[in-house]
């Protein structure tokens, strides 16, 4: 049995996160926790302006929480067909959000956490909104953020962008394995090199144990040099039509780069594609 938490605020990105985990999920056995923080906190905690926060305080606070968690728990039960191996379960919490998500973490046994990008109150020119940044920087937990504009598409083709610099251990990768293995799916590990300098002896030794790793699923490794590494994970993304990216969250070159600060105009996966962080 599968635990998995979803922090919502209600907003149309958290719906999309929902539809995204329950389609994922379809065929496993699996606790949904949908959790909504409702402290002004929260709010403050992601930089929000005091004029926004009290027009946000006030908007969710004009329905009781649980009764909106219920009629969201209500509204998946009316969208998707009865699954005998999914329950679901409404949590509020009143704390900040990070120490909320922690303390449901450990309370629930969390396996992964699903949330969208963005909430209601986050700026649109941004990749990703102040919550989930925080989310997947601060706690734990493996976390999948799925974009505004992302449709479920059955996963199966991820890529794993790397520098090789960490050895990724077992339990680490484990997230990724149970996508495969659900899905028959294949892991396309992408190392972006610009100066085309050879990998050095650990860097070799770390690809050796993901070669090893994955000896029993579908996987490849694919090597792009002198290019800019959004763009390259872009055309990646374009050629081998992925489904999902996974990253390591302690891999920061990678992950601020790919995750945070896309410079292009041109960059548009991380609007359509999901993102698998692993800790």
């Amino acid at each position: 049995m599968k635990n998995i938490l979803i922090p919502t605020d209600f907003s149309k990105n958290s719906w999309n996160a929902i539809e995204y985990a329950l389609h994922l999920f379809s065929k496993s056995s699996c606790n949904f926790y949908l959790l909504h923080v409702t402290t002004k906190h929260a709010l403050i905690e992601s930089g929000i302006s005091a004029i926004q926060n009290q027009y946000v305080s006030f908007e969710t606070s004009t329905l009781p929480v649980k009764k909106r968690l219920q009629d969201t728990i209500k509204r998946i039960q009316v969208s998707f067909p009865k699954n005998p191996h999914h329950r679901f379960f409404a949590v509020s919490d009143s704390n900040y959000m990070i120490n909320s998500i922690r303390e449901q973490v450990t309370q629930k046994k969390i396996h992964l956490i699903v949330m969208g990008t963005k909430g209601t109150t986050d700026l649109k020119k941004l990749p990703i909104g102040s919550n989930a940044g925080n989310v997947i920087t601060k706690v734990k937990c493996a976390t999948m953020v799925i974009p505004e504009n992302a449709k479920y598409k059955v996963p199966k083709e991820i890529a794993f962008p790397t520098d090789f610099s960490i050895f990724y251990r077992p339990e680490i990768l484990q997230p990724i394995i149970d996508i495969v293995e659900t899905n028959n799916a294949s892991v396309n590990v992408l190392h972006v090199n610009r100066n085309g300098v050879e990998l050095n002896e650990d860097q070799q030794k770390n690809k050796d144990y993901l070669d090893d790793y994955f000896s029993n699923y579908g996987h490849s490794f694919h090597f792009l040099t002198n290019i800019q590494l959004e763009d390259a994970v872009q055309q990646f993304v374009d050629d081998r039509n992925i489904n999902l990216i996974a990253m390591l969250a302690k891999n920061l070159n990678y992950f601020q780069k790919i995750l945070f600060h896309p410079t292009s105009n041109d960059i548009s996966y991380y609007k359509n594609v999901p993102f698998l962080i692993l800790h």
